[in-house]
């Protein structure tokens, strides 16, 4: 029987995108599923995504070639295994979508047939990305929100937090199993118990960690810091994906600038209008993310501009409304015509290429505990992520744990009796100024020293800062009760943490991770692993 503030489910999915959704709907016919949504259940990175999804759909392209594909971009560090597992397993999960009724762009063929339009992206030899215009993370967000809504067996808890995860270390149980987790109803101001059999993961990056981002609110890296304090290894979180091209404007923040105009022909230039990509890379404005992001950084800071600019102006305006119409769109909500002008852009923190590691079921250190998605160290980016395999990798990697936790659904023992949240020796805040300082404080240092280009003395610093910053966070959680911005704070100064570790340790530069003390690269280098000491 459960008490008041209490919830039984078989699987507690954390976690409302790509990920968490499509984990539920493949579970939901033989198990009794809760997911809890930080916001409204639309909300996350995957409704932002604009670019598309890859897969390997032409007769032309391969498994081998997207393969190949992805190891180049992630600069030696990828897992191969994963790699293959994850491109050989894309045509059916893209097709998993397209049952769930995901209107990915079609285009009548010579013969009269239907064929889904694909695009190419930066790293890729093939047009292999299947998108939905320029808002493909919005139609998959829609379309299995909707699936989820109707589902019986699915129940949703929008507007609720998780504090931490629940494992045995201080239970006397087992204390390499999760039981569930705490969560705070925002809307009641309460703390409640969620209990299950197995629980998910799915609560994407880290990226507001940074003072500029891409991402949404909730990206704050919450199912990362959960994993690590419950006992689980982290891996590769130096490695930040800045995506290059941010609109800059100061009436649009967090804008992103899809990869596909690039794709389509756009043009990168300096305020004086001449291109500066074929001076870095022979690919041009082709080339991977990291490539790309570190250019406009050097042109900014060698000409002191503000911005760049990107241009596709040159195409038919026709052409560029009908491919990218959510970027027009916003674009001259804002005053600029992209079929008549040039878009200021900037790079912007955009993507978490390491997490909690993972198997290829998604099964992390605690057993009954599984990260999927952008929350997750799968090795299938290595040391920088290609274009459109993000969302692709939720959708594989959700397939794929749902097979293993249904698996085992029938075996698993009851669950033991927990206790309630004890909130009774603390007392309300009468000094939120003291988390908006600290918020404000960590983004900046981690923008500024561990941002595209570091080095030792930089990296060095934002530990100190971050150490004292976790001293004081911890007093602070430890006296008042819970918050929103308490509990995030609480999440991204532990992330940075991880981040700065993990970057210290990287004795080279590679992929996304630029250390002006270790310009070169090394051989042999593998993930950077952390792991959690008690």
């Amino acid at each position: 029987m459960t008490q008041a503030n209490e919830h039984l489910c078989d699987v507690l999915i954390i976690g409302s995108g790509a990920a968490g959704l499509s984990l539920a709907l493949q579970l939901a016919a033989q198990a009794k599923v809760l997911v809890l949504s930080k916001g409204p259940l639309r909300e996350g990175s995957t409704l932002y995504a604009q670019g598309g999804i890859a897969a390997v759909f032409d007769e032309n392209d391969s498994i081998a070639s997207h393969v190949e594909d992805t190891l180049i971009a992630g600069a030696g560090l990828c897992d191969k295994t994963a790699v293959q597992f994850t491109a050989g397993n894309a045509k059916a999960a893209m097709e998993w979508l397209i049952a769930q009724g995901v209107p990915f762009d079609q285009y009548q063929d010579e013969d009269g047939s239907l064929k889904y339009h694909l695009t190419r992206e930066g790293g890729h030899s093939h047009r292999r990305i299947l998108h939905a215009a320029d808002a493909t993370g919005q139609a998959v967000q829609i379309t299995l929100v909707d699936k989820v809504k109707a589902h019986p067996n699915i129940r949703l808890l929008e507007n609720y937090n998780a504090i931490d995860l629940i494992n045995g270390r201080k239970l006397g149980l087992d204390p390499k199993r999760c039981y569930g987790a705490y969560v705070w109803n925002k809307s009641a101001a309460k703390v409640e118990l969620v209990k299950a059999r197995f629980t998910a993961l799915a609560t994407g990056g880290a990226s507001k960690v940074y003072l500029y981002t891409s991402n949404p609110d909730v990206a704050s890296g919450d199912g990362i810091a959960m994993a690590w304090r419950a006992g689980c290894r982290v891996a590769n979180m130096e490695f930040n994906q800045f995506h290059p091209t941010s609109l800059y404007h100061p009436d649009a923040p967090n804008f992103l600038i899809t990869e596909a105009m690039r794709g389509e022909g756009a043009y990168l230039k300096r305020p004086d209008g001449s291109r500066f990509m074929p001076d870095f890379d022979a690919r041009a404005e082709l080339a991977p993310r990291d490539i790309v992001a570190r250019a406009i950084d050097y042109e900014m800071k060698r000409l002191g501009a503000n911005c760049v600019y990107l241009d596709i102006s040159h195409k038919p305006k026709d052409f560029i409304i009908e491919h990218f119409p959510t970027i027009y769109a916003k674009c001259l909500s804002v005053g600029i015509d992209i079929t008549k002008q040039p878009i200021p852009v900037v790079p912007a923190a955009h993507y978490t290429c390491g997490g909690v590691m993972t198997d290829l079921h998604g099964k992390t250190d605690l057993d009954n505990l599984y990260a999927i998605g952008e929350v997750a160290y799968t090795g299938l980016h290595g040391a920088n992520r290609m274009a459109s395999n993000s969302l692709l990798e939720c959708v594989v990697f959700a397939r794929a744990a749902a097979q293993h936790i249904l698996a085992q659904l029938d075996s698993q023992s009851p669950l033991p009796a927990l206790p309630a949240w004890d909130d009774s020796r603390v007392s309300d805040s009468d000094e939120e100024v003291v988390i908006t300082h600290n918020w404000h404080e960590l983004r900046l240092f981690m923008w500024d020293y561990v941002g595209i280009v570091r080095t030792n003395k930089r990296l060095e610093r934002a530990l100190h800062r971050v150490e004292l910053l976790q001293r004081e966070i911890q007093d602070y959680y430890s006296h008042f009760r819970v918050s929103h911005n308490l509990l995030e704070l609480r999440n991204l100064v532990q992330v940075a943490e991880l981040i700065i570790r993990c970057a210290m340790q990287r004795q080279e530069s590679r992929g996304l991770h630029y250390n002006l003390d270790y310009p070169q690269q090394r051989e042999g280098s593998g993930p950077s692993i952390l792991a959690p000491k008690f």
